[in-house]
């Protein structure tokens, strides 16, 4: 993994980790070359801050041609990606849980959703698209056998909590929260809640807004 000049903000990862999907479209319609403001145009940010992003990748670039597709690309996986695949856990296997299952099923090599967990005896003991479902209340022996450093919160508000301190517990070190409650997680454990409801709400409302600018 490539080593950064500097060290590295939350919202630099998730810009290199959108820079890299822009990127692949393009490589899929059969660009080679980026400029750095056709790709801020693109994810929403200025040709500044993409320049400040690839400076760090240490990628060089030419004012006639722009950045190299390919290069950019594999600068970005240097920093984002891991040596070995990093072993997954996830929390709840209802709709959301399932949906998330079916989502990463052979999708990326860089994540592998090992282990499941849920209290439903329907769903324990079952391969559930391609992931084994075990008892939550194995979750802290399971991570640890399976050395799993991330975990996906995706059960009710009421039980989040209790899965996370479970998890921490187990050793993992990154936290994804999709229960509609922020989480408290200890010293050293990155957690990122994601209310998607709260994200609706702000659409919604900003929808309204420009509603009522346009008089509809």
């Amino acid at each position: 993994m490539m080593k950064l000049k500097n060290d590295i903000s939350d919202k630099a990862v998730g810009r290199l980790s959108l820079y890299r999907r822009l990127l692949q479209e393009l490589l899929e319609n059969g660009r080679s070359q980026v400029f750095s403001h056709e790709l801020a145009i693109r994810a929403g940010c200025t040709p500044a801050q993409v320049r400040r992003d690839i400076m760090n990748l240490e990628v060089l670039g030419s004012p006639a041609k722009g950045y190299e597709i390919q290069k950019l690309m594999a600068g970005i996986s240097s920093v984002l990606d891991s040596d070995a695949p990093q072993k997954v856990g996830l929390a709840g296997v209802g709709n959301l849980g399932r949906a998330i299952l079916a989502y990463f099923s052979g999708r990326t090599p860089q994540f592998v959703i090992t282990a499941a967990f849920d209290s439903d005896p329907t769903k324990v003991n079952r391969v559930i698209h391609g992931c084994r479902c075990y008892p939550v209340d194995e979750l802290v022996s399971v991570v640890r056998e399976e050395n799993i450093q991330v975990g996906i919160v995706a059960v009710p508000a009421a039980e989040a909590q209790q899965v996370v301190d479970e998890f921490c517990r187990g050793g993992v070190l990154g936290l994804m929260n999709f229960a509609p409650v922020r989480v408290r997680v200890p010293v050293g454990v990155y957690v990122e809640n994601l209310d998607v409801m709260a994200a609706l709400e702000r659409v919604a409302f900003f929808a309204r807004r420009l509603s009522a600018v346009r008089g509809e």
